[in-house]
């Protein structure tokens, strides 16, 4: 049992991954992680996975979710299901921190974080 914030911490600029289950804990079935990002920032960059689904639950604050070619502005509760080959992004235009909860499917996404952290690192 991990509470929230706790589990494997991702520094990314201003935001921050913190993965709660992923690779041999799953047998790379799913990952599961916290995205947390700063007020008036930008997430990851328009992106998307092409043989992985994704899952968005947002935990806190008003992030702003593009799916496809449309920004939505969501809250607290609002679940996201982003089809593999969809582009999709998430940034905060507010002015608190806001939380989503994510599940990727299949697993394996941590592998990607360290490569993940140092971009963001040299971005700064």
């Amino acid at each position: 049992m991990l509470g929230p914030e706790e589990g494997r911490v991702y520094p990314c600029g201003p935001m921050k991954a913190v993965f709660k289950a992923d690779g041999a804990e799953t047998g790379n079935r799913y990952s599961i992680s916290e995205w947390w990002i700063d007020p008036h920032s930008d997430g990851p960059g328009a992106h998307s996975h092409e043989a992985n689904d994704e899952i968005f639950l947002v935990l806190a604050g008003r992030p702003s979710v593009l799916v496809g070619d449309t920004w939505h502005e969501v809250g607290p509760g609002t679940m996201l299901r982003i089809p593999a080959g969809v582009t999709h992004d998430f940034a905060n235009r507010t002015s608190e921190r806001a939380g989503l909860f994510n599940v990727f499917l299949p697993g394996g996404f941590e592998d990607n974080m360290p490569a993940i952290v140092e971009w963001f690192r040299t971005q700064s």
